[in-house]
């Protein structure tokens, strides 16, 4: 293995899901992967966000356990598809352990389980273009299939109540104004729960227009709605302070640098909150609120390549996901365009 330096990971202050990257002059806890720290570093070079980084480093932790510790140190170099195949039934087990040999809490999901073969098969795909040996075909490693789910949205009107929910549960007045200002926001423009906590003061004008970076550092325009930006406003004049995020946590403030946005954490789990206590049943989440939008927009005839735009989507066919979930939007067309109507 290289003696390149190591991918260290450094929990942000401001997110629980975004850690920082150091570098360290140190190896990687890999005993049988080679050439993972140089891996690593191609990964960091090629500009991929901290917590991909992170879930690489992890993944492929979590395979060299696997050989060293389910399969007797079995050496990287005479790894086969059978080896594949037992660490897929492996991930898929309930006798699973961590990267760093902790009994697994529960079974794993089928795209966690297929975001770590993934990571394996770059891995592999790594050492095949540097001309490294590699002891099976990187596109030997075949995914789980994936079962789909059809996409539940709340009724708007459970989602209007949601929104406003705040006001009426939160007795603190500042913060019910910022909760309600947080869910406005998510809502008005679908934009993520990682670019809502990382928006900044500074991007905001009367337009209600916002550039912002998002999901692999693409850059696009989001647009605010009247209300949005109306409680945007009704929280800011509460705020007596100069820090630099949109959306800031009242208590806790880093010592260091006195700034604090909001933890991704603590906003799952106040709509949580605030659904459990208006008894909405469909469970709802800050990326349903992303949904919701994508969805009631489709509703209304909004073209998909335009919510694709909106919502920052790579590929078109994530987005007329969307379109599909909408059950209105099944049923219109059932009855506008069936031979026998």
């Amino acid at each position: 293995m290289s003696a390149a330096a190591a991918i260290v990971v450094v929990e942000a202050p401001h997110s629980r899901h975004q850690p920082e990257i150091s570098i360290m002059t140190k190896s990687t806890n890999s005993q049988t992967l080679p050439y993972l720290d140089d891996f690593l570093l191609h990964i960091q070079a090629n500009n991929y966000s901290p917590e991909t980084l992170y879930n690489y480093e992890r993944d492929l932790q979590t395979f060299d356990f696997f050989l060293q510790h389910e399969l007797s140190a079995l050496p990287f170099k005479i790894i086969t598809k059978k080896t594949i195949e037992q660490f897929k039934a492996y991930l898929n087990s309930n006798d699973r352990k961590t990267a760093s040999g902790q009994v697994s809490q529960k079974r794993l999901a089928s795209a966690s389980i297929n975001r770590t073969l993934t990571s394996l098969r770059r891995y592999l795909n790594f050492l095949v273009d540097m001309d490294y040996t590699c002891p099976i075909v990187p596109g030997s490693i075949k995914l789980l299939r994936m079962g789909k789910k059809h996409g539940q949205v709340a009724q708007m009107s459970e989602l209007i109540k949601l929104i406003e929910a705040p006001m009426t549960y939160e007795q603190d007045k500042v913060i019910a104004l910022r909760n309600r200002a947080m869910l406005e926001t998510l809502f008005a423009s679908g934009m993520r729960i990682s670019e809502l906590i990382s928006l900044k003061k500074t991007q905001l004008d009367n337009s209600g227009k916002i550039f912002i970076e998002g999901k692999g550092k693409k850059q696009r325009f989001i647009y605010l709605t009247d209300r949005a930006k109306t409680h945007i406003d009704n929280y800011l004049k509460k705020r007596e302070d100069d820090q630099p995020y949109l959306f800031i946590a009242k208590r806790g403030l880093n010592a260091a640098n006195k700034t604090k946005s909001i933890s991704p954490n603590y906003l799952q789990m106040k709509i949580k909150q605030y659904r459990e206590q208006l008894g909405i049943n469909i469970p709802t989440s800050a990326h349903s609120l992303r949904h919701g939008f994508a969805t009631y927009l489709a509703e209304q005839g909004a073209n998909p390549a335009a919510l694709q735009v909106l919502l920052g989507h790579e590929s078109l066919e994530t987005t007329t996901r969307y379109v599909h979930a909408s059950d209105r939007y099944a049923e219109d067309t059932h009855k506008q365009f069936h031979p026998l109507k």
